[in-house]
């Protein structure tokens, strides 16, 4: 059974594994990667049928694709550095980046 997403677009998250921060920018329902990226990369078999994210690393350049259990809400309330922030969103307001309208 798919679960509702416990984190949203725009919201900062710490990887409670890896100890990063970044920002969401996608979230997918369940894994939607390949069955070979997931043989190889998500050593800890993270359930794929739960929410996974697509995630702007601070500080990089990188976007990773995060299992729901590794992440956790960012205590910081800091904004997140990535050179693809402002093509995602216009802002940084309490915590939480507004998404980019669509004109």
């Amino acid at each position: 059974m798919i679960s509702a997403p416990q984190f949203f677009i725009g919201q900062c998250i710490r990887h409670n594994k890896f100890d990063y921060r970044g920002v969401i920018i996608d979230v997918d329902a369940e894994f939607s990667g390949s069955d070979e990226w997931y043989e190889e990369v998500a050593k800890s078999r993270p359930p794929k049928d739960r929410p996974w994210y697509h995630v702007l690393v601070d500080g990089a350049e990188h976007i990773t694709y995060v299992a729901e259990r590794h992440l956790e809400q960012d205590p910081t309330g800091e904004p997140v550095r990535h050179p693809a922030i402002q093509a995602f969103f216009d802002g940084f307001e309490d915590g939480v980046y507004k998404i980019k309208q669509r004109q």
